[in-house]
């Protein structure tokens, strides 16, 4: 089951669109600065092209890869693809998975879900990378907290539009 490829790339926009929100001066960018000893000086240092590029490239990686996680009709096709037949869209076991996917092909395919989903791998993805590299780096909870935050609400943006339109 291929993903709607449309779908993944309008969720690999989201981490940039909630990005230039969340971590703005007048939300959390002034305190990010601070947290992670980030100067504005910095900042403008960087080519803004190559890291909006290279943003949108590790987004849709990020979106391809979710949408197995919150479309659990992925996984059951993942399970017949291997049967013979099925990659061919033919014999027992394709009119089986075919039979299936008439029956539970649009269970649990809400935005809602999707947000679900997001969550949970925002909180138990997420989280932990972020803050097992805070901790070695010698970060603060606001910095974790201010990044997971991030997390949680572009992931389940992007899991919502996976779900409901992937």
């Amino acid at each position: 089951m291929m993903p709607n490829m449309l779908a993944v790339l309008i969720a690999a926009i989201i981490p940039l669109i909630i990005g230039s929100v969340w971590y703005n001066p007048k939300v959390f960018g002034n305190t990010w600065m601070r947290v992670a000893e980030v100067s504005e000086e910095k900042l403008k240092g960087g080519n803004m092209i190559v890291i909006f590029l290279v943003t949108f490239v590790f987004s849709f990686f990020l979106s391809f890869i979710m949408f197995p996680v919150v479309v659990h009709q992925a996984a059951l096709f993942s399970l017949f693809a291997g049967e013979p037949g099925v990659m061919e869209g033919s014999g027992p076991a394709f009119e089986q998975l075919n039979g299936l996917m008439e029956q539970f092909g649009g269970s649990f395919r809400t935005f809602k879900h999707g947000v679900l989903h997001g969550v949970i791998e925002a909180l138990f993805f997420a989280m932990p990378i972020i803050g097992i590299n805070a901790l070695f780096e010698r970060r603060g909870f606001k910095y974790i907290m201010i990044h997971v935050g991030y997390w949680v609400l572009t992931l389940a943006l992007m899991g919502g539009i996976l779900c409901q339109w992937g």
